[in-house]
């Protein structure tokens, strides 16, 4: 009995060897024809073999492997160019606005407004950079850091009172 447990586990790997075996040139050559990239070929049929093999006891018609390869070759040959065009899409948006400035607008009066914020506590900063940083509206302000349009509105009041203080040079 020990020795029939011994076989299956040795045919449920060599199964899969023989399917790989006949298999996967053939999702590389199909993967490569759509792609054009050897490199990506090759993963892109790895991972469709990987993803349908795993399923293999599920499989609608097991004999039909092959068609359930080249399907899933072609789904993921799909999805590549997706997610490589929103890709292409994003790099161009993000480009087209420039390199992000670390520098506020002035940068004379910006460091010392720097140095100011930094003396706030982070929850009256956090109000001040998200209402006049980020443009955002009381409600907003609230939203983003949890708390009512009332608390939001004191933190921002207070922080202003307190960077007008400093900037002034009385604290």
């Amino acid at each position: 009995m020990g020795a029939m447990v011994t076989e299956r586990t040795h045919a449920e790997p060599k199964g899969l060897e023989d399917l790989y075996l006949r298999h996967a040139s053939s999702a590389v050559r199909l993967a490569f024809v759509i792609t054009g990239d050897g490199d990506l070929a090759r993963d892109i049929a790895q991972d469709a073999f990987v993803r349908v093999a795993g399923r293999f006891r599920h499989l609608r018609f097991p004999d039909a492997f092959d068609a359930y390869v080249r399907r899933t070759v072609a789904n993921l040959c799909t999805s590549h160019f997706r997610r490589a065009r929103l890709e292409r899409e994003y790099l161009e948006r993000e480009g087209a606005r420039g390199e992000p400035s670390l520098e506020g607008p002035d940068a004379s009066d910006g460091d010392e407004l720097r140095q100011a914020l930094r003396r706030l506590p982070i929850r009256q900063r956090t109000a001040i950079v998200l209402r006049y940083y980020e443009d955002l509206s009381e409600e907003g302000v609230a939203d983003a850091m949890r708390c009512s349009v009332p608390a939001a509105r004191s933190l921002i009041s207070r922080g202003m009172h307190t960077l007008r203080m400093i900037v002034k040079g009385d604290t």
